[in-house]
C-alpha cells in the first residue's frame, strides 16, 4: 500500500509541471519573459527529477491507472514547445513574417516528433533533436542574436528532429553521464541566473550558457562518431 501511494505521488509531482506551465504562460501573456523562463526552469527541474523517481517506485507496475509517459509528454509539449514558441512570436526577437515562420515550424514539427515511435534509442538517448525549444529560446533571449540567426537555428533544429543524429538525455544516457549530468545542472543554474536578472546576466554566464548548450547539443553526435570501448 505504501509503495502504491509513493508511486501515485510521483504522478502528482509530474503533474505540477502543468501548473508551472500555466504560470509561465500567464507571465508570457504579460510580456514578462524573465519570469516566464523562471517558471519554465522550475518545470525543467521537475522533469529532470520525476523520471528517476518513476523508475525507483516502478510507477508502471504500482500506479497503472495513470499513464506516466503520456502525462510527461503532454507537459513537455507545453513547457518545451508551446510556451517557448509563443514567447519567440510575441517578443521582438522575430519581427513580422519571421515570427510566423518560426512558430509554425516549431509547433508543427514538434507535434509530429513527440508522436514518433522511434524517438528513443537503445541507450535511452533521443533520435533527432528532442524538441527542447525551451532551452533554445532561453539562449536566444540571453544572447539576443539577429532575427536571421534565430530563424536559421529554428530551421536547422526543426529538420534535425527527423534525422538519425543522436541527442543525449543527461540523466538516462549512461555513456559519459559523469560529465553530461554536471553540465546539465550547470546549464540549469546559469539559465535560472539569466532569467532572474532579466537577461542582463554577466558575460561569463552568457558564455557558460553557450558552451554548455553546445556540449549538450553535440555530445550525442560525438558518441555516434567515437565508438564505445567494449569492456573486457
Amino acid at each position: 500500500m505504501l509503495l502504491t501511494l509513493k508511486a501515485y505521488s510521483v504522478h502528482l509531482f509530474t503533474a505540477t509541471g502543468a501548473v508551472f506551465a500555466m504560470l509561465a504562460l500567464l507571465e508570457a501573456a504579460k510580456g514578462d519573459w524573465a519570469m516566464m523562463f523562471l517558471w519554465l526552469v522550475v518545470a525543467f527541474i521537475v522533469d529532470g527529477i520525476d523520471g528517476p523517481l518513476a523508475r525507483r517506485y516502478h510507477v508502471k507496475k504500482n500506479a497503472q491507472i495513470i499513464d506516466g509517459v503520456l502525462l510527461d509528454l503532454i507537459i513537455d509539449y507545453l513547457t518545451y514547445v508551446f510556451i517557448p514558441a509563443f514567447a519567440l512570436f510575441q517578443s521582438d526577437l522575430l519581427p513580422g513574417w519571421t515570427g510566423w515562420v518560426a512558430i509554425i515550424a516549431i509547433t508543427f514539427t514538434s507535434a509530429l516528433y513527440f508522436a514518433d515511435s522511434r524517438m528513443k534509442t537503445a541507450d535511452n538517448s533521443f533520435q533527432g533533436f528532442p524538441g527542447c525549444w525551451n532551452m533554445a529560446a532561453l539562449i536566444f533571449f540571453a544572447v539576443q542574436p539577429a532575427a536571421v540567426v534565430i530563424l536559421g537555428a529554428v530551421a536547422f533544429l526543426a529538420v534535425a528532429m527527423f534525422t538519425p543524429l543522436k541527442f543525449i538525455h543527461p540523466v538516462r544516457t549512461e555513456r559519459w553521464r559523469s560529465l553530461s549530468l554536471p553540465v546539465a545542472l550547470i546549464w540549469t543554474a546559469l539559465a535560472g541566473w539569466a532569467a532572474w536578472t532579466g537577461f542582463a546576466q554577466p558575460l561569463a554566464v552568457t558564455y557558460g550558457l553557450i558552451v554548455s548548450s553546445l556540449y549538450l547539443m553535440t555530445v550525442g553526435i560525438v558518441q555516434q562518431v567515437v565508438p564505445k570501448r567494449e569492456s573486457v
